[in-house]
């Protein structure tokens, strides 16, 4: 929907060199999307919550270049240390970009990204990251052209290119929560970009915590990517689609009602249906670990106890996301002390909690 562009620098009339930051945070899936087709496109529509702590920072430098080639010339760094593996990939990604960005091989970059939590050990790592640098693109073609004035065309573009660098980077341009797929649901959604779900939230909703347990920060053993890929062959891929989009209506009554019990339910299936589907494909893989399933008896015997409203949601890796409103957060973060810090790798959790989208530094 962006193709073709023509927006090329004046080499005459060449632009300051400057910097862009953005930080944007990660996100965490509700309703999963696992499964896609053609350019990163989802086989189901998917609805997440943005976080607030865990998040990546992106720092894209750049000047004008003299002489140019077809190539994009670029420098990277992760935690001001060069990664070649990241490097190519963010590259691959550039280049991809270049017919609607083609002033990128006018131009000699250097990005500086970090983390405030692990890469690759299922906290949606590239949600944060392909987000913060989608930001930063679209920064610095309004920079340079002053195309990208309205709010909305802005986050729009950063959504859709985004998705292009990883599908649910596209759901961490929102505040809140986003909505990436086309629903009923959810008037105005498409598969293109995610869209902003802040309306649907009952304020119980704005003041969730996420607490994330971190049962191990290896790099995964199955990239997201790959797990993908193997829905293609997965004889539960068509029921799996449509229970989602079933789930998907359930969900939004349940978050605009402010009934967490239902949310609550929901998440631990979709949790536990993401996984199944792993184990059931060919070839199949399982990313939990004993600790995490420790934790999911734990939590279970703790809400039945207490009655209160503690639950919990995975994404693509052995972490808990141990999800509770904030008027308990007293007695729940007692709780993770005295009894889940001794399944996390050296007592280590994340506090976070549903948060405000992403800043421009």
């Amino acid at each position: 929907m962006y193709e073709n562009s023509r927006l090329l620098i004046d080499s005459s009339n060449p632009p300051e060199p400057g910097q862009i930051v953005w930080r944007s945070p990660s996100n965490l899936a509700i309703i999963k999307y696992w499964g896609k087709h053609g350019v990163q496109l989802p086989r189901n529509p998917s609805l997440s919550l943005t976080l607030s702590a865990s998040c990546t920072d992106t720092a894209l430098a750049y000047e004008f270049r003299e002489e140019t080639d077809n190539r994009i010339d670029l420098e990277f760094l992760f935690h001001g240390e060069e990664n070649e593996s990241f490097r190519t990939k963010t590259l691959a990604f550039l280049e991809s970009l270049t017919p609607q960005f083609p002033f990128l091989r006018q131009l000699k970059l250097r990005i500086n990204t970090g983390n405030s939590f692990p890469h690759s050990a299922g906290i949606a790592s590239s949600a944060s990251s392909m987000a913060s640098l989608a930001l930063c693109l679209c920064s610095l073609e309004d920079a340079l052209f002053g195309s990208l004035q309205d709010p909305g065309d802005f986050d729009q573009k950063a959504s859709y290119l985004a998705r292009l660098g990883s599908g649910s980077a596209c759901r961490s341009i929102f505040p809140y929560a986003s909505v990436w797929g086309a629903t009923p649901a959810v008037p105005g959604s498409s598969d293109e970009y995610g869209v902003p779900a802040e309306d649907l939230l009952h304020p119980d909703f704005k003041d969730l915590h996420d607490d994330i347990l971190i049962v191990s920060s290896r790099e995964k053993t199955v990239s997201s990517r790959a797990g993908h890929a193997l829905m293609e062959g997965n004889p539960f891929a068509e029921p799996r689609y449509a229970q989602a989009k079933n789930r998907m209506t359930r969900l939004v009554d349940a978050l605009r009602g402010g009934d967490m019990d239902t949310f609550g339910k929901i998440a631990e299936d979709e949790a536990l249906a993401l996984h199944a589907l792993m184990m059931c494909s060919n070839p199949s893989f399982m990313l939990l670990e004993p600790g995490t399933v420790a934790l999911i008896q734990k939590i279970r015997a703790y809400r039945a106890e207490t009655r209160h409203p503690v639950y919990f949601s995975l994404d693509a890796g052995p972490n808990i996301h141990l999800l509770y409103p904030g008027e308990i957060v007293a007695e729940v973060r007692g709780w993770i002390e005295e009894e889940l810090k001794e399944h996390c790798v050296d007592g280590w959790f994340i506090q976070d909690w549903v948060g405000e989208g992403p800043e421009e530094m």
